[in-house]
């Protein structure tokens, strides 16, 4: 008799377990972060590839592409596109900015060189990787300022870009201008003019009403391959001002701090930015790259992991 009853409570605790189990969520799949072929860093989700880090010495700044969705949908445009080939130096995702000392780093006239790139935290979530890049004179080659950034990169394909800019032996301005800072080049079909869609954290619509202004978010989504993916562009509450979104209907999406008058068509005031020789800025942001349209992929509660997983409060 005691036999059976131990059978019985052993099955109803094996039962007990399966069924929790069966009930609790799957545990995220972790980021891998391996060096590539040549100057690169591959970054893997749960074994499958996400996006890869270009930083070869050649190129005249850094950049992530191709990057992919989690269906495997490639979202950016082409290193090259002959089909779209307007702007070449906009490149996948990257981060840089022109007017700085007079120098244009945006479209690439002086170059961004990484000189470390080091895989810190792999094998979790989130992996985080550490880079150094130097922007130089475009002559003298000189260091106007060093670039050192954390960017990590989390199961659910958000990217976080946090930037610490120091100037170098002379101050370092950055003057208003409309090019910069973060910036993503989008697959073409994605673009609004080809039927993509725009929708801000507030829900403003469209590239015309949200262009030049401030959210906590916007998400730009469209058609691959005929599948609906998207990419959203996150700013932090604690950089020193509110950035503005450069969002255009022909797949530019970027935001940058440094453009009050030339966002605001000149109703604003330039506002330089001055960083003092030794001195820093730090700039945070964030990138997620999803499936489906802005409700299928939540952007909001994503937003919600960039300020918990970067300290501000959601």
């Amino acid at each position: 008799m005691k036999k059976i009853a131990s059978e019985v409570l052993c099955a109803v605790l094996l039962a007990a377990a399966c069924a929790v189990a069966r009930s609790a969520p799957a545990a995220e799949p972790l980021v891998e972060l391996r060096p590539g072929q040549g100057d690169t860093m591959e970054i893997l989700i749960g074994d499958q590839p996400f996006a890869t880090y270009n930083f070869g010495k050649d190129l005249p700044k850094p950049f992530l592409l191709p990057i992919r969705t989690a269906s495997g949908v490639v979202i950016n445009r082409a290193l090259r596109e002959p089909s779209d080939d307007d702007h070449p130096h906009h490149k996948g995702l990257w981060f840089s900015v022109d007017e700085v000392n007079g120098q244009d780093f945006w479209a690439e006239k002086a170059p961004i060189v990484c000189v470390s790139v080091k895989a810190a935290v792999s094998g979790a979530d989130p992996a985080v990787m550490e880079v150094i890049n130097e922007w130089r004179h475009p002559e003298s080659r000189q260091v106007i300022l060093t670039e050192t950034t954390q960017i990590s990169i989390h199961a659910s394909r958000l990217v976080s870009y946090d930037a610490v800019l120091k100037a170098a032996a002379t101050d370092v301005v950055f003057d208003d201008t409309k090019e910069g800072l973060f910036g993503f080049r989008m697959a073409p079909t994605m673009k609004e003019k080809h039927g993509g869609h725009v929708i801000s954290s507030d829900g403003s619509t469209g590239t015309q009403d949200c262009w030049g202004r401030t959210f906590a978010w916007i998400d730009y989504f469209g058609t691959v391959d005929q599948r609906t993916v998207g990419v959203t562009l996150m700013d932090h509450p604690g950089n020193f001002r509110p950035s503005r979104y450069h969002v255009r209907d022909y797949g530019l999406f970027s935001l940058s701090p440094f453009g009050e008058h030339s966002y605001t068509n000149g109703t604003v005031a330039a506002q330089p930015v001055t960083v003092k020789a030794g001195e820093s800025l730090r700039l945070h942001y964030g990138a997620y790259f999803h499936d489906g349209d802005t409700v299928f992929a939540d952007v909001a509660a994503i937003y919600g992991q960039f300020l918990k997983t970067s300290g501000a409060a959601p």
